[in-house]
C-alpha cells in the first residue's frame, strides 16, 4: 500500500512515519512505500534523515511488528500522487513566515492573532484554499481512487473545498479532514473519569476548532455530568484548568480547547499582545535552527545517524517535545500560567487518528472516529455538504457521520456563523472578490469592527 505526504518535508512527518513502524494489524494492510512530496528540497533531506534514523531504530527492536516502510522523496506533485492509495495533505502555504504575518497584523488591530481562529485564521485560509484546491484537481486526475486525508488547516474550510471538487468530478466523499484536538480532548475527560478512554462512548458536535464533548459514556452511563460537578477531578486535565469549574458547570459541555478564544477573547488578547513572540514566531525560530543545523551537517557529508547531539532523531525530538510543551502557553498564561501535564502533552495525535482511519477504510476495520466530514443530515439545522466535526462510522466504504441530535442554541449559533466565515473565504479564494474576503473576516465574532477587517485585509495583501 502507497501513502503520500504531501508537505513531506514538515515537521510532524516523523510522527505518521512512527505511527507506520508501530502499525501491528494484518501485513497485508501495512503501509509498504510512504512518498514525501515537498516544494523544498532542503526541508525533505532533513525530515527524510529523522526518518532514517527512526527506521533504524524501529529495526533494532526485537518486538518491531514488521518492516519499516520504503521511503522516496520528490519536488514533483504528478509523480508523488501517481498510484497512491492514501495522499495526506499537510501543507503549509507561506510557511512560519507567512503565519508570523497572520497573527501580527490582526494583533496590532487588537483583535485576536492565532493560525487558525478569527482573523488569523482567515487569512491563513484565503491563501492556503487555492493551492489546496489546486491539489485537490490534481488528486482527482492523477490518482482518483485514492482517498485524501486533510491535515492541512484551517481544516475545515480546507476540507469542504476540497471535497466540492471530488463531489463535482463525481467521485464522491473521498476527501475527510482530521484534527486531533477531539479526541485529545475526550480521551483526557475519560482519563479524569477513571474510565478507559478506549472503552468510553463519546457525543461530541462542532466544526473545526470549534465543537464541544456533550456525554462520556461508560458502562451505558453518561458520566460527564457527575465530571462537571466535581471541580477536583476537572482540575487534573488541561480543558479542566483551561475553562475553569465554573464556566464549565455553568456550560454543561466540555468545550474544545480552541473555544478559549472565543470565551475568553479579552484575556487571550492581552496575553498574546503582551507576549514577547507570538507562536509563529516561536516557532518559526525553532524549526529554522532545527532545519538549518541537520541541512548543514547533511551538507557537510553528515548521515545523520550520529549518536548524541548530532543524531537526527535525537534533535527531532527534543524540538517536538518543546513544541508540545509551550502549545496554547498564552492561554494557560492568561488562566494562571500552570504547565502541561503528561496526560496533556499526549493528547491524541494525528498520526494515530490518521492511522486508524487509514486502516479502517484499507482493512475494513469498522471503528468510529470524530472527524470532518460532509454533514450528510448528522447534525440538524446545517445543511447536507457542510463539512463538519463529528463522530463517524468507518469502514471500506468510508466516513458516514452519525446523527447528533438536537444542537443547543448557543452551540448551533457560533457553528453556523463560523460556517458562513468559512465559505466566504472559499468564494473569496475561488473567485479573487474582495467583497467576499472582507466578508468573511467581518463577519468573524472575534473581529469587532468593520474597518478594522477591511485594515486587516489591506494590510495583509492579495486583495
Amino acid at each position: 500500500m502507497r501513502l503520500t505526504v504531501l508537505g513531506g518535508g514538515g515537521f510532524r512527518v516523523p510522527l505518521v512515519h512512527q505511527a507506520l513502524l508501530d502499525d501491528a494489524g494484518d501485513p497485508a494492510g501495512r503501509c509498504t512505500e510512504l512518498v514525501l512530496y515537498d516544494t523544498d528540497r532542503r526541508r525533505l533531506d532533513a525530515i527524510g534523515a529523522v526518518l532514517a534514523r527512526q527506521a533504524e531504530r524501529h529495526r533494532e527492536r526485537p518486538d518491531a511488528p514488521g518492516p519499516a516502510p520504503a521511503v522516496r522523496a520528490t519536488t514533483d506533485l504528478d509523480d508523488a500522487l501517481r498510484g497512491a492509495d492514501f495522499v495526506f495533505s499537510a501543507i503549509r502555504v507561506g510557511g512560519l513566515a507567512g503565519r508570523v504575518g497572520d497573527e501580527r497584523v490582526p494583533l496590532a488591530e487588537g483583535v485576536l492573532g492565532q493560525e487558525t481562529v478569527g482573523a488569523g485564521g482567515v487569512l491563513y485560509g484565503l491563501r492556503t484554499l487555492p493551492v489546496a484546491v489546486r491539489i485537490a484537481e490534481r488528486i482527482a486526475d492523477v490518482a482518483p481512487d485514492a482517498w485524501v486525508i486533510n491535515f492541512t488547516n484551517p481544516a475545515g474550510m480546507v476540507t469542504e473545498a476540497m471535497c466540492r471538487v471530488f463531489r463535482e468530478r463525481g467521485l464522491g466523499d473521498r476527501v475527510i479532514g482530521i484534527c486531533d484536538s477531539p479526541v485529545g480532548l475526550c480521551r483526557r475527560a475519560a482519563r479524569a473519569l477513571g474510565a478507559d478512554p478506549d472503552r468510553a462512548g463519546y457525543d461530541y458536535v462542532g466544526i473545526n476548532h470549534l465543537g464541544w464533548l456533550r456525554r462520556v459514556v461508560v458502562d451505558g452511563d453518561d458520566r460527564l455530568p457527575g465530571l462537571l460537578a466535581d471541580p477536583v477531578a476537572l482540575g487534573t486535565f488541561e480543558e479542566g484548568k483551561l475553562f475553569g469549574a465554573d464556566w464549565l458547570r455553568a456550560l454543561g459541555a466540555l468545550p474544545n480547547e480552541y473555544l478559549h478564544y472565543y470565551y475568553f477573547n479579552r484575556e487571550a488578547v492581552a496575553s498574546l499582545r503582551g507576549a514577547d513572540a507570538t507562536r509563529g514566531e516561536f516557532l518559526h525560530a525553532q524549526q529554522s535552527r532545527f532545519y538549518e543545523g541537520l541541512t548543514d551537517r547533511l551538507d557537510g557529508g553528515g548521515s545523520g545517524t550520529e549518536d548524541g547531539a548530532g543524531d537526527a532523531y535525537d534533535a527531532w525530538e527534543r524540538n517536538r517535545r518543546e513544541r508540545e510543551e509551550t502549545y496554547m502557553a498564552e492561554s494557560r498564561e492568561s488562566t494562571g500560567g500552570w504547565q502541561r501535564d503528561s496526560c496533556d502533552l499526549e493528547g491524541g495525535g494525528y498520526d494515530r487518528v490518521a492511522l486508524a482511519l487509514m486502516r479502517a477504510v484499507a482493512r475494513n476495520e469498522r471503528t468510529t472516529l470524530i472527524l470532518n466530514v460532509p454533514n450528510r443530515g448528522a447534525v440538524p439545522g446545517v445543511d447536507h455538504d457542510a463539512v463538519v466535526e463529528v463522530p463517524c462510522l468507518v469502514d471500506a466504504s468510508g466516513a458516514r457521520p452519525l446523527s447528533t441530535g438536537a444542537v443547543a442554541p448557543d452551540q448551533l449559533g457560533l457553528m453556523l456563523t463560523l460556517k458562513g466565515v468559512e465559505r466566504a473565504a472559499i468564494e473569496a479564494a475561488a473567485t479573487g472578490s474582495r467583497d467576499a474576503a472582507l466578508r468573511a473576516l467581518a463577519l468573524h465574532p472575534l473581529v469587532d469592527s468593520v474597518r478594522v477587517a477591511d485594515r486587516i485585509l489591506s494590510t495583509a495583501g492579495g486583495f
